[in-house]
């Protein structure tokens, strides 16, 4: 086990020659992938890593397994995450690893066997990029992840920007299993450990500010395996929507005009239909409008899908996605800025969900 009493000073001296890159692993209750993620870091090419696994107190039988692990491979090491908060957890493993790159990596990825050597050679060959990561190629649990996975992988779904719709190496704002150098947190500060989402794309968005550039490259990818929950998803986009808001005014901007469609939707879809019931021609407007996003659904649904069923479950996968991110957004408004409640005490309202 990781002992966290040990100085850091004298673990670099130890081991800083043989350690090049740190990969750091959220995790929390993860026993059915958390064994392929690490054995897909130890298959790859790149060798001289260590494995800072950031556990928020499994109590499924994960940290049993990552003992087991880590008795048998010296690379792995456990960190205690009380806090249970993701952003918490990335610092953690930064302040506790040793290696000259860091990695951010889920506990649900899969990397190619490529992923660290090719992220690190792009690092090394261009100083102006701050953070690099690949394609995402998502795997399914059941019928209901793979659809989720078809929705999202759509730019009417997430916007043409997106990193999840990339297929060329290209510019992008953020990205899904980023790559770092280590001096970069030395330079922009930590992750923000308010933020329960959020929180890479607020960190990236301090990478861009400070003049770097964040590359996607399709060199290389990873696996994930989608959770397969219509709840689930309505709910982690609610939060993304509504986090969104906190890092808006924490930066006093709008940090990318995308964020702000999911909002429009909303506003349009409750005050249409109020203006609707008082002038006949908002009413007109309102079924043309909402004939107009169902036309667009329905095409962008029939590009991903493989029959007409896939087609209105995909449909439906785009209005989750953008009606609860709108909503969170709307929500988010309401709380920081009209209500300016403190950040901390509707983080534990929500953690305690």
């Amino acid at each position: 086990m990781w002992l966290l009493a040990i100085p850091r000073k004298v673990l670099k001296k130890r081991e800083i020659n043989k350690v090049t890159a740190s990969i750091i692993i959220p995790c929390r209750n993860e026993v059915n992938h958390i064994e392929f993620v690490i054995d897909s870091i130890l298959q790859n090419t790149f060798k001289d890593v260590e494995i800072l696994v950031v556990d928020g107190l499994s109590d499924d039988g994960t940290r049993q397994k990552l003992n087991a692990l880590a008795k048998q491979n010296h690379q792995i090491k456990i960190i205690d995450n009380p806090r249970q908060i993701t952003p918490v957890a990335f610092n953690l493993g930064i302040k506790n690893s040793v290696g000259n790159f860091i990695f951010i990596v889920g506990a649900r990825h899969i990397l190619s066997p490529n992923y660290i050597e090719t992220c690190i050679k792009i690092l090394n060959d261009s100083p102006e990029i701050g953070c690099v990561g690949g394609k995402v190629n998502n795997s399914y649990e059941n019928t209901t992840s793979e659809l989720i996975s078809k929705g999202m992988a759509s730019s009417f779904a997430v916007g043409a920007g997106n990193f999840r719709i990339k297929n060329e190496d290209s510019y992008v704002d953020t990205v899904g299993t980023p790559a770092y150098r280590k001096s970069i947190f030395e330079e922009i500060g930590y992750f923000d450990e308010e933020l329960l989402r959020n929180q890479d794309d607020e960190f990236n968005f301090r990478v861009i500010k400070k003049g770097y550039k964040i590359l996607f490259t399709a060199k290389t990818s990873i696996q994930y395996f989608v959770r397969a929950s219509f709840k689930n998803l309505f709910r982690q986009y609610f939060q993304y929507g509504y986090w969104k808001v906190y890092v808006n005014r924490k930066h006093k901007t709008v940090t990318t005009i995308r964020q702000i469609v999911p909002l429009f939707f909303v506003l349009f879809l409750f005050l249409g239909l109020m203006c609707s019931f008082f002038n006949f021609i908002f009413f007109e407007l309102y079924i043309v409008g909402l004939l107009l996003y169902g036309l667009a659904s329905f095409y962008s649904a029939s590009l991903k899908s493989a029959g007409h069923r896939q087609t209105g479950k995909i449909m439906v996968t785009f209005f989750i996605l953008h009606f609860s991110y709108g909503w969170g957004y709307l929500k988010g408004i309401m709380d920081f800025f009209v209500l300016n409640l403190k950040q901390s005490s509707v983080q534990n309202t929500q953690l305690s969900r």
